[in-house]
């Protein structure tokens, strides 16, 4: 059976983006297997680093104080798209669009452990070896899995870009947590306990301390 099948099976559903509790869903992602299929090649990789960003009362969200952008304006739509970014004009981040229409909640992916189609994101890296470099972090995670602002507003209830649950199970114990990275600017809402990971995974980037 083909990857894709397998994924495809456990493709999350529109009602798990759709809940309330952005920091829930943040945490419940870690686990979860991010999948693209572009030109039938499949990457697949399973989350281990995520943060939650709480729309327009957090400090650290593009939609803090009901910012409203072209680029943001997925945001804004019913969870479940995709939202990618360009961030200091270098790195492409991929970002989970939460809650329900007009209440701009997401949940960025920080980090992979790869899974699927690895010679297909060295190609895409210009790696020469797989090492834990290749998917640590959000902008390495968008370039490996294929992912850059093209791909904004796609639906992870397509086929395209999902996320799905397979057979692993990740205990609670096993998920630190900590404040967010890089988003000092955001003053008291920078020390939220925003960021989730899997502890002592080689993948995560930043600190792993809980």
């Amino acid at each position: 059976m083909k990857p894709i099948t397998l994924y495809h099976s456990a493709k999350l559903p529109a009602a798990f983006y759709r809940r309330k509790d952005v920091v829930k869903i943040a945490r419940e992602l870690i686990g979860k297997v991010l999948v693209t299929t572009f030109d039938d090649t499949v990457t697949a990789g399973r989350i281990v680093e995520t943060e939650a960003y709480n729309g327009i009362v957090d400090k650290a969200s593009h939609a803090w104080n009901g910012r409203r952008t072209d680029r943001t304006s997925v945001m804004y739509e019913a969870g479940g798209l995709s939202y990618v970014y360009l961030c200091y004009g270098i790195h492409h981040l991929f970002n989970v669009v939460t809650n329900t229409e007009d209440i701009p909640h997401a949940v960025l992916v920080r980090a992979l452990e790869p899974l699927t189609g690895i010679e297909q994101m060295l190609a895409r890296t210009g790696k020469k070896k797989p090492d834990h470099s290749l998917t640590r972090g959000p902008g390495n995670v968008a370039k490996a899995m294929g992912l850059n602002r093209i791909h904004t507003g796609l639906s992870l209830l397509d086929n395209t870009v999902f996320i799905a649950q397979d057979a692993f199970r990740i205990k609670p114990a096993d998920i630190g947590v900590s404040p967010r990275i890089g988003v000092d600017y955001a003053a008291e809402d920078a020390l939220l306990p925003y960021r989730f990971f899997v502890k002592g995974n080689p993948y995560v980037s930043g600190k792993v301390i809980s």
